[in-house]
């Protein structure tokens, strides 16, 4: 988010002289440019010069000025400004004068009063991977605008869509069944999207101008204060809350194996360094692997590992790598978390790795940041970097030629990643339905569920994930985890999920009487009136909230949605309905995958 805010920045700096009060473009803009090129040849000068005949006389620019005057944030203009802008960034760049633009966006942040500090820190942070992105990418600009403003589906450009083949030989599909009752559990623990502030101090401005607060200035009279134990607003939350609820589950919660899926670093995105992103996961992980002693942690790495967070160069990339992160990682992992030794190499490789937890169970830990939109480095080249995908297929046969059961587990949802992973993904879900009995994933910070259904007839439910909800406040949820019950260890076990219970930290409580309050928000066979929790049952559950989207308990679902931060009322017919199409679907560009859910009353 904070590299596409850079990429608006960039180019809203040439058109905010076109925009205001809807003025003729002056020279001036053109002429400072152009002004001493001296690393400019006779050619690229002429093309500079002929750019800005066009400013002069271009319908589009005269479009834009009218949309920025009818409109005060739509995409299209940033789609528009995108088009008409791009090739001069790109001259800039060819000529070595990239030093102009970053002088520009720093003007264009005071023009508008955005916060110096955060905006000066995110072009510092971000500049010099966006400028080679636009040096080193064969895409063209109406791609490339396309692909970092959204401005077209992905599926429309052809560079973005790439296949792996998938085995043939699919066994018949075998759902899931109930265990006997008296067969054994085990319970496993998931942790999501921590994100702890070293730099929360109590007291400070809740609500500020930054994109993150809660760390520093007194609140004016009337507004909002940080709270000792943290603050449901744009806040991140302090390391003693952490620990309380860590110490909480390891002191009331029978836990046999830990999932972590990633997001340790506050969200300070602008101002973070490789130094911070290592400090947060050393001390993060100390104190899980401290507070439960003999338990394994499984994790899988968040965008906010990376530093400049969300980048993860691929191999293609020469002028940066990301070693350094998974040389720690790896050591830390292995050595703090308790991962196998054997997991080493892939950990280096690419931030994944396979293990085994229980016989007949194995988990393989995918590193999605890889497939992310906010992932720039892909704009040079997206196709399965490092053969991750690839790599997946060929342990799934294996889990399937040798009887073993597959949870998944990473950071960003499919649905979250380019259509072309989550295309792929889907195949391979497909495919192996029934090798995989679990998927598990963070970074919404909600309580989600999506759903995967046959490729064939599109209406058989094979497979579900479960979106845990964060530990973090960040933006307007209370701190929570979640307990799954497994079908337990035993031949044939299936080890899918029977049963799951969320644990939230009552916030508003908790600072008033300045005593930790956590309670069990629900559990979800006795909330949403489910015999079981496989994929037929989860899409039972969707069509029950279908026909009655403004029912009770739709608002149930909604109130768990934002950790009861909020109850139903707050939830809206329209909101109902997006959130509802949210489960249904498994990746980005499924245009009929909510056509089942009934339309609002005012399309009928």
């Amino acid at each position: 988010m904070a590299l596409r805010i850079v990429y608006i920045l960039i180019f809203c700096t040439f058109v905010v002289y076109t925009t205001i009060d809807g003025r003729i473009i002056p020279d001036d803009p053109i002429d400072e440019i152009v002004n001493e090129p001296t690393n400019i040849n006779e050619e690229t000068f002429s093309t500079l010069m002929s750019y800005r005949k066009r400013f002069e006389h271009s319908n589009s620019v005269r479009e834009l000025q009218w949309m920025f005057q009818k409109y005060n944030d739509p995409p299209e203009v940033y789609c528009k400004v995108c088009h008409v802008l791009l090739p001069i960034v790109r001259i800039l760049i060819y000529a070595n004068q990239t030093e102009r633009i970053e002088e520009a966006v720093l003007n264009v942040c005071e023009e508008f009063g955005l916060v110096l500090e955060v905006c000066s820190g995110a072009v510092h942070e971000y500049k010099d991977v966006v400028f080679q992105v636009i040096a080193l990418t064969e895409y063209n600009d109406k791609t490339l605008c396309g692909i970092a403003l959204n401005c077209d589906r992905l599926t429309d450009f052809p560079a973005l869509n790439w296949t792996v083949p998938v085995p043939d030989g699919k066994p018949s599909p075998q759902p899931p069944k109930p265990p006997s009752p008296s067969s054994p559990k085990l319970q496993l623990l998931q942790l999501a999207d921590i994100h702890v502030d070293f730099e929360y101090k109590p007291g400070t401005e809740a609500a500020c101008l930054e994109p993150l607060c809660c760390r520093k200035g007194l609140p004016l009279p009337g507004r909002p204060a940080a709270g000792f134990w943290g603050t449901s607003l744009h806040c991140d939350i302090p390391i003693w809350t952490a620990q309380a609820i860590i110490e909480y589950a390891a002191r009331t919660e029978e836990v046999d194996f830990i999932y972590y899926t990633g997001d340790t670093p506050p969200h300070n995105v602008w101002n973070q360094s490789r130094a911070d992103q290592l400090y947060s996961i050393h001390t993060i992980n100390n104190l899980v692997a401290r507070t439960f002693p003999n338990k394994t942690v499984y994790a899988a790495v968040g965008n906010h590992e990376a530093a400049p967070c969300n980048l993860f160069p691929t191999p293609v990339i020469k002028t940066d790598n990301i070693s350094w992160l998974y040389e720690v990682l790896a050591d830390s992992w292995i050595n703090t978390l308790g991962l196998p030794n054997d997991t080493r190499e892939t950990i280096l490789r690419g931030g994944f790795y396979t293990t085994l937890i229980r016989p007949g169970l194995r988990m393989i830990s995918l590193n999605t940041n890889y497939y992310h939109h906010d992932n720039y480095w892909l704009f040079i080249n997206s196709t399965d970097p490092l053969n991750q995908v690839e790599w997946l297929i060929q342990w799934l046969q294996y889990a399937e030629n040798h009887g073993e059961k597959v949870h998944i587990i990473a950071h960003h949802p499919p649905k979250e990643c380019f259509a072309a992973f989550g295309w792929n993904f889907d195949r391979v879900v497909n495919r192996f339905e029934n090798t995989i009995s679990g998927q598990f994933y963070g970074h919404t910070h909600k309580d989600e569920f999506n759903m995967w259904y046959d490729e064939n007839d599109h209406q058989r439910p094979i497979s579900m994930a479960y979106i845990s909800p964060s530990l973090t406040t960040e933006s307007f949820l209370n701190p929570g985890y979640r307990i799954y019950t497994l079908d337990g260890e035993y031949p044939q076990s299936s080890y899918w999920v029977l049963d799951h219970r969320t644990v939230i930290m009552n916030l508003t409580a908790t600072n008033l009487y300045n005593r930790t309050i956590l309670l069990n928000e629900y559990t979800a066979r006795d909330a949403y009136q489910m015999d079981n929790l496989f994929p037929a049952d989860w899409d039972n559950f969707i069509k029950k909230l279908e026909n009655d989207i403004d029912g009770p308990l739709m608002s149930t679902v909604y109130k768990h949605y934002t950790k009861s931060i909020a109850d139903g009322s707050q939830c809206s017919h329209a909101c109902r309905r997006s959130l509802i199409c949210g489960f249904k679907t498994s990746r980005e560009d499924q245009p009929h995958a909510c056509d089942s859910i009934p339309p609002f009353i005012s399309e009928l």
